[in-house]
């Protein structure tokens, strides 16, 4: 479960916010000023999103790399044209059987 709070309840209740991350492994999100500012995870989910970001960084050289004799206009007219396309499509009826 995802609660979320304001900093200075955060702050007031902070034994009880680690209790519930800790042993119901849900996640607090701090709000400063009625924005998300900070969360709180156990620390399993964590290293679960530290490790899926090094992945999603790697991932994101390599297709970096592949695309690096690519103009970038190139590049961005094919990005909106597959929008376009996948947006035709969805909007299309599916067809009975």
């Amino acid at each position: 479960m995802i609660t979320e709070t304001s900093a200075v309840s955060f702050r007031q209740n902070l034994g009880e916010m680690l209790n519930q991350v800790q042993y119901r492994h849900d996640s607090v999100v701090i709000n400063k000023d009625g924005k998300p500012v900070a969360a709180l995870v156990d620390a399993r989910l964590f290293e679960r999103i530290r490790r899926m970001q090094g992945r999603f960084d790697a991932l994101c050289q390599r297709i970096e790399a592949g695309f690096a004799d690519v103009p970038e206009a190139e590049g961005l007219a094919e990005i909106q044209a597959a929008v376009r396309l996948e947006r035709a499509r969805a909007r299309k009826p599916a067809r009975k059987r």
